[in-house]
């Protein structure tokens, strides 16, 4: 691997940067509200799942039902 000099390497990564496409304000509002549904959707979906498979073990079992 060849080694470069820190200022080079600032210069290419400036460089590169500079080609990103950083997202919008009202994108990134959007997708973070997006992130957080989808973490409350699976929430909910867990939740079901973990109440139904406790109630199936607890009949299997014969505790608590």
């Amino acid at each position: 691997m060849a080694k470069i000099s820190p200022a080079q390497f600032v210069q290419e990564v400036r460089r590169e940067t500079a080609k990103v496409t950083w997202p919008t304000r009202k994108e990134a509002g959007i997708s973070t509200a997006m992130v957080f549904v989808m973490v409350i959707v699976a929430a909910i979906f867990f939740f079901l799942v973990d109440q139904i498979l406790s109630y199936g073990v607890k009949a299997i079992l014969g505790i608590g039902v």
